[in-house]
């Protein structure tokens, strides 16, 4: 009985501790969204003060390259957040489950002990 009690408590945690760990992962990646946006918008600040909007021309603001290249930094570990974000929801998904059927177990281990009481 006891052994169930602390099955469904440590599942309890791992289902916490998966959540926990997506919210992570979903305000890092919001951060990074908002990061790339204000670099764009002072791209396209630099790229008006300066007249030139092609990357390629040798009188392009290096600033504006320099912000271009951070926020495509950006998109790219976003990417790869994206691909842990679903990582985490399937392991979140899987803890879940295995709360579940240790919560099934705990209550028929309940009920069989009333029966018999």
């Amino acid at each position: 009985m006891k052994s169930r009690d602390s099955l469904v408590r440590l599942k309890e945690f791992q289902v916490n501790d998966k959540r926990r760990q997506l919210q992570q992962l979903q305000m890092m990646m919001a951060e990074f969204e908002r990061m790339a946006k204000e670099l764009e918008h002072q791209i396209t600040l630099e790229e008006k003060k300066s007249g030139i909007t092609d990357p390629g021309h040798f009188a392009y603001p290096t600033f504006a390259k320099a912000a271009r290249q951070r926020a495509d930094n950006l998109q790219v570990s976003i990417r790869e957040l994206k691909t842990q974000q679903d990582s985490a929801e399937l392991a979140l998904e899987e803890a879940q489950a295995e709360l579940s059927k240790a919560t099934a177990l705990e209550e028929r281990d309940v009920g069989n002990q009333r029966a018999r009481a």
